[in-house]
């Protein structure tokens, strides 16, 4: 079940180029962003690959590193689907695993995150991370 918001961040996208076109286009982006992850500024430098499908959605796969102020660090693995608006936005939703040692993010471990990631036509990016929770485990954990 969804839960509480994890994280935000607004930035910019840093990069593009197309890796493949054969047997569908495939365009990787970077990105970097100034945010949150559980209340800890930071900031976050990602890439993703997008491979448009032959309904026009897009499959995103991408991975990243965010970085606290004082030098902490949480790597993450994400996800998802996408589509391509009117205007060249570009707008995806999909889900989040974390690894850290950082003692204050180590709730992200054991976590599953879920996300919203846009890029609008001037590539300004905006994204919110929310904690997934298994309620089965949850459950049994209270038990």
């Amino acid at each position: 079940m969804l839960g509480e918001q994890i994280g935000e961040g607004r930035g910019k996208r840093t990069g593009r180029r197309v890796i493949a076109i054969d047997p569908s286009p495939k365009v990787e982006v970077s990105f970097e962003d100034q945010g949150t992850l559980l209340g800890v500024e930071g900031m976050n430098v990602g890439t993703y690959v997008s491979c448009i499908q032959a309904d026009g959605s897009l499959h995103g796969d991408g991975q990243g590193i965010f970085a606290t102020m004082d030098g902490e660090t949480v790597t993450w693995r994400g996800i998802g689907v996408g589509r391509l608006s009117p205007g060249g936005s570009v707008h995806y939703s999909g889900s989040l695993s974390y690894t850290t040692t950082s003692q204050k993010l180590s709730p992200l471990n054991g976590i599953s995150g879920v996300f919203e990631f846009n890029v609008d036509a001037e590539g300004n990016t905006s994204s919110k991370a929310w904690a997934w929770t298994n309620a089965a485990a949850t459950q049994s954990a209270g038990a």
